[in-house]
């Protein structure tokens, strides 16, 4: 049997810098962010549910709150507008370039290992569902660049019946699909989106026929 991923429980490097304003900003529509530091300096954060446009505003507010460093990837045309693209890699954007002939995980997995190399903080944040619609599962991408990269993943949740954004549970994966899956919707599961009817069961999306 393969044994469930293992929660990490040590002690937690403390995010860059935290914004008071975007805090306020939250607060000022009952929402409240938990999330004390990260457990290594790279790693994946895995959020759900994906079911809103606000999802990105509220994540927004959020990152800056705590002052994560993170990283994501965008449709890479969004960054060919000057104006668009400046503000999206500042903000974290990677533009996935479809062509590469490596594939948007190996060139993270590279970029991430780079990175540490060098002694930087890289942590990559992806919504798998990959849609605001209900879709059949969980598109695997960011999965496999902690499986290939050997990193942590965090499970961060919107709940939108409690207003919070919570980054607290950090687990390294077994490279087992289901095993790790099931640790994802044991965990992530109970969690309340804007739009309930809207969040992609947690499991694999099936590859087209």
């Amino acid at each position: 049997m393969i044994a469930a991923p293992a929660v990490l429980t040590g002690p937690l490097h403390p995010h860059g810098h935290p914004s008071a304003l975007a805090r306020r900003a939250l607060g000022l529509f009952g929402w409240t962010v938990d999330a004390p530091g990260v457990p290594a300096e790279q790693g994946v954060i895995l959020v759900y549910p994906h079911t809103s446009n606000w999802d990105f505003v509220i994540g927004l507010l959020a990152k800056w709150a705590i002052g994560i460093e993170l990283r994501f990837w965008g449709k890479d045309s969004l960054f060919k507008a000057p104006l668009l693209g400046h503000w999206m890699r500042w903000i974290g954007g990677i533009g996935v370039d479809r062509s590469s002939p490596h594939g948007i995980v190996a060139d993270t997995v590279a970029q991430m290992r780079a990175a540490a190399a060098r002694g930087e903080r890289f942590w990559l944040a992806a919504a798998p569902e990959g849609t605001r619609a209900l879709a059949s599962g969980w598109r695997t991408g960011a999965y496999q660049v902690a499986v290939q990269a050997g990193v942590p993943v965090g499970l961060c949740y919107f709940d939108f019946h409690r207003r919070i954004v919570s980054l607290t549970r950090f687990v390294m994966l077994t490279g087992d699909v289901q095993a790790d899956f099931a640790a994802f919707a044991a965990y992530l599961g109970p969690r309340v989106g804007r739009h309930p009817t809207l969040a992609s069961p947690i499991q694999p999306k099936p590859p087209r026929p």
